[in-house]
């Protein structure tokens, strides 16, 4: 019994020992090893099962993947005195693990000394440079809307031409970067790559802007409605022209139409009251009687007058 129980201690003892000596090393990690405190060999770079002294020997463990660095967003003034706020981040990783664990310790420590030497060598480059230049990257033309006004694309090609780049955006990065990567090597990280994630003015510059941008559109806006307003009246004079010429046109001919009419009417008359120019006088005369009597008239004439020549005997005639 006492030998049985010898036999499972001992075998306790040594699933002790060997977990406290076996390490596995993860595709995505390095380990360095330490020994109350001294770093024992070279990093362990290596995925698979690692052993170390139990109890004594300690593994610390660090990424060997990409690690991201953000920096708080502040305000830079640029070479023509604008202040901006820039917003900018950085890729970075562990190359050299023993000198990171002797220097920084951990990635938290990491950060705040990237703070400390990133954030300078961003604020150098955006105050060495005009604003243009760390926005644009190239010198291409730039879109601009079409308003059909040969004045407008001359005054935008113009300022096209002033606000043109010579160092970039892509180059004021690559500036930032060779300047921090020196002193992050005392740390055994390697800068990957430094990017502006936003830039934005601050807000008294971002007010003033807007209030520009709106007076440029509402005066640009004004003189499309002046312009609109202006071929307005030309369409509706053109079109009273054209009304008073139709109009013109039908009336002329109507009276054209209404001469010959006449004329044609009176020819008619004429031929008709020449075949018996009794019966002509006579119907003038009706006329002249229904115009001149009416159901309230009262005259008063001779007899004789030639004016009731053919009323004279029309009571006898009438009489039954």
């Amino acid at each position: 019994m006492i030998y049985r129980n010898t036999i499972v201690a001992l075998v306790l003892v040594a699933a002790m020992v060997l977990f406290a000596s076996a390490y596995v090393v993860d595709e995505t990690e390095q380990v360095v090893i330490t020994r109350f405190g001294r770093i024992i060999g070279d990093a362990k770079t290596t995925p698979g099962l690692k052993l170390k002294l139990p109890f004594i020997d300690q593994a610390n463990f660090f990424p060997k993947i990409l690690l991201q660095w953000d920096g708080d967003p502040g305000q830079i003034p640029t070479k023509e005195k604008t202040y901006i706020w820039v917003d900018a981040f950085a890729r970075w990783k562990i190359v050299d693990p023993i000198k990171f664990l002797q220097t920084v310790t951990d990635v938290f420590n990491a950060n705040g000394r990237l703070n400390d030497i990133i954030d300078p060598a961003v604020r150098n480059a955006i105050t060495s440079h005009k604003l243009i230049e760390a926005v644009r990257t190239s010198n291409r033309p730039l879109s601009f809307l079409d308003l059909g006004w040969q004045e407008e694309e001359e005054e935008e090609s113009k300022e096209r031409k002033q606000a043109k780049i010579n160092y970039g955006r892509r180059k004021l990065l690559e500036g930032i970067l060779k300047q921090a990567q020196p002193k992050v090597d005392q740390f055994g990280i390697e800068l990957v790559d430094v990017q502006i994630k936003r830039i934005d003015y601050v807000d008294t510059v971002r007010n003033s802007v807007y209030n520009r941008m709106i007076a440029e559109r509402k005066q640009i806006a004004e003189k499309i409605r002046s312009e609109g307003r202006g071929e307005a009246q030309k369409i509706r004079g053109q079109k009273e022209r054209e009304l008073k010429r139709i109009t013109s046109e039908a009336y002329r001919t109507a009276e054209v139409i209404k001469g010959k009419a006449d004329a044609e009417a009176t020819k008619l008359y004429a031929e008709a009251f020449n075949l018996d120019p009794d019966f002509y006088s006579f119907v003038k005369t009706l006329e002249v009687y229904g115009n001149a009597l009416g159901q309230n008239s009262s005259l008063v004439m001779s007899t004789d007058s030639d004016f009731l020549q053919y009323l004279k005997g029309y009571a006898e005639a009438v009489k039954p």
